[in-house]
This record gives structure tokens, sequence and C-alpha cells, in this order.
């Protein structure tokens, strides 16, 4: 069987061992609904509490300001929308950027339907959201700001600690999609003046379909699931115990490895770029060169499409992405490259790679000779490589 070399941990990330192995009782032994008053679900209700509280000491957060969920997804369309609608009386504004996930950016256009008005910021050539734009467009009536910690597609860090001071200052709450970056850099919401935050256990090798939305105490936010009693009668549904003691097991390891393995995803990422910018001429890193995601690296390659790419890297055994896991059935490129200025035809060239601790320099130099080879053969059967290379005497 070929070697498979796993490269889209942005998309999703292996389950730790440790984690399926924290969580497998809950599925058949200590199976007690964490409700339930009988003494049978009090293991139950004291792994979810446990996990709970390692998540909040993570963040600097207190254990109630946790709120689990069935994933980030749900955790950004909470935070926009009960937000929204509890402090509606004191304006409609929201204030966003171009640049986020389609799990901000489409909660944003439903709000825009139902009487909210949304301001989207631009960003500058690396990612990085323009401050003073984003000091502009506070008004009066804005009541949130919400801006992702971490881009997703290119990886770059967005200056959450001026943004959350801004807010502060200004009395506007501030939300931030963390999904890509809890687990992998530092966060104190005190520290970062974040009101609410979103996370996802599969993005630091924890589980699919569990996740968390941290809301700072005294933060007005209505019930997002209407139900039950859980989670202190804000987000109804029987609790998924199995993931949220994974969530918290994958929380606790990657706080306790986070310096030694963003290290080694530093080294190899650097690896990486360094040689695919020297070897293959007309190619463009997208985001910020060095305030980025310790495992991410973006390119645009000129005269090529990525989806080719992506599909003869497959068919090498060399999983990547040419952005975004939730749109990677769209034909249009992707709105943060465009966001960022790249014309559509270098954009549709792009392409995503994210790397893990697992990975190897073997496996790193052998993606780069499959990109060399790959990206040559495609710009051969490119007419508009042609054309450039004959006006350029290079043929």
């Amino acid at each position: 069987m070929k070697e498979v070399i796993y490269l889209d941990n942005a998309a999703t990330t292996r389950t730790k061992p440790e984690v399926v192995e924290a969580m497998l009782p809950y599925f058949t032994e200590c199976y007690g609904n964490p409700s339930s008053v009988y003494e049978f679900s009090a293991k139950p209700k004291e792994a979810i509490a446990h996990a709970r509280e390692t998540i909040a000491k993570s963040l600097g957060a207190k254990t109630n300001e946790i709120y689990f969920t069935n994933g980030g997804t749900e955790s950004d369309n909470w935070a926009l929308v009960a937000t929204a609608e509890a402090y509606q009386e004191k304006g409609k504004h929201i204030i966003t950027s171009k640049i986020e996930h389609h799990a901000v950016l489409h909660t944003c256009e439903y709000l825009e339907k139902r009487g909210f008005e949304v301001t989207y910021v631009d960003v500058d050539e690396f990612g990085v959201v323009k401050l003073e734009e984003l000091k502009r467009a506070i008004r009066p009536d804005t009541i949130l700001i919400s801006i992702m910690f971490a881009n997703n597609e290119i990886g770059t860090l967005e200056p959450i600690r001026e943004i959350g001071a801004i807010a502060k200052e200004q009395g506007v709450l501030f939300h931030t999609d963390a999904v890509q970056a809890f687990g992998h850099v530092p966060i104190d919401v005190d520290e970062y003046h974040i009101d609410m935050l979103s996370s996802s256990a599969h993005k630091l090798n924890g589980p699919r379909g569990v996740g968390f939305l941290y809301i700072r105490t005294g933060v007005k936010s209505r019930s997002f699931i209407h139900g039950g009693a859980q989670e202190r009668k804000r987000r109804g549904g029987t609790e998924n115990t199995p993931g949220i003691v994974g969530f918290g097991k994958a929380v606790e390891i990657a706080m306790e490895t986070m310096e030694e393995r963003t290290k080694k995803e530093r080294m190899l990422r650097d690896r990486l770029i360094e040689r695919v910018m020297k070897e293959t001429p007309f190619t463009r890193l997208n985001g910020h060169p060095k305030d980025r995601l310790s495992n991410n690296a973006n390119f645009a390659f000129q005269f090529i499409e990525g989806e080719s790419l992506l599909i003869m890297l497959d068919m090498d055994g060399i999983c990547a992405s040419s952005g975004s896991a939730c749109t990677s059935g769209s034909l249009d490129p992707s709105h943060v490259l465009l966001a960022i200025g790249l014309p559509h035809e270098i954009a549709h060239g792009s392409l995503r790679l994210t790397v893990s601790e697992e990975i190897t320099e073997e496996q790193i130099d052998t993606t780069v000779e499959s990109i060399k080879r790959i990206v040559e053969r495609l710009r051969s059967m490119s007419p508009l490589y042609e054309d450039y290379m004959k006006k350029n005497g290079k043929k």
C-alpha cells in the first residue's frame, strides 16, 4: 500500500490514541446520562466537570464560562446570533473581517437579512486586519466585533491583543473564532480582552463533533438550542460525554506539548516553504511571512489550476487542500485570497499544506519533489504559461 503523507491538519487531525482510550469507558461502562439524578450518572457528570475545568484553565477562564457545543460552526453561530438578539436594543451593528470562516460570514449574512448591519473590514496583503479601519468602523450602535484568531487558509495570526483592547475601550463585545489557534498558540482571555471564543476538538487531535464556546461572565447571550436544562440552561440536548472527555484529554495533551510540538512544526513548515519558494518559480507564499500558525504553508502557483494539482498530489499519496475544507467543492476562488489582493487566475492556483509533529523531514522532501514535478507538468500543458514564456524570450 502506498504511503499516505497527510498534510491537511487544518481540515482535521488524527485523534490521539490517548484521547480514544480516555473516551472508551463512556461508551460502554459509564454510559449514564449525566443529567440524571442516580449514582450511576455521577461518574459521567464528574468527567464532564473535569474536562470543563481543564479547558477553562487553559484559557485563564472560569469553569462556568465554558459551554460545550457540537463544534466550531455551532459556537460561531451561537456567539453571533444569540448575542445580536440579546443586545439589539442597544444597536444592530456588527463588525467582522473579509477573511473570516464561512461559519461567521454566512451567519452575518443571516443577521443582515434580519435587520442587522455588518461592516466587513479589509485586510492587508498578508491577511492582517487593518486596525485603523476597524477603529473607524465602530459606531455608537456597534454591539459586537468578531475577528478570527488565526486564518484557517493562510495561517496569519491576527493582532488579537490590540483588537481586544480597542473593543474594551469602546465598550463593544469581542468574539474570536479560535478554531485554528486554540491548542496551537497560548491564549489568555483576560490578557486579550476576549468576551467570547469558539473552538473545536478535532483541530487539536480530539474527536469530531464537539466544541465549546467561552462566554465571559456578565455577557448577555441567549440560549441557542432550546430544550432541556443542560449547559446551565443555555444549550439544550444530552451532553456528548465521550466527546467532551476526549476534548478535555486533547486539551491537556496540547497544553503540555505546545512548546516542543510547535517548534518541530515550525521547522518542518520552514523547510517546506524554503524549498518550494526556491525550487518552483512563479510561486507566491500567501499569509504573513512570520506571524502565522506554526503548521501552515499556503502557496499560489501561477499558470495552473489548484484542483488539478490536488488530484495529482492525491495520486502520489499526498493529502492537501486548496483552502478551507468546508468549501472544497466550490469552483469559486478563495474569498481569503481575493481579499489579500490576488487576481482570480492566481487565486485558482492555491495549495494549502498543514503539517503535524508526526510528519518527517523525508516526507516534506518527498512532497516538494512531487509539487515540482506536477507543477512543471501542468504548466507544460498551459497556453497561458507558453504565451508568457514566449513573450519573455524563455522559449
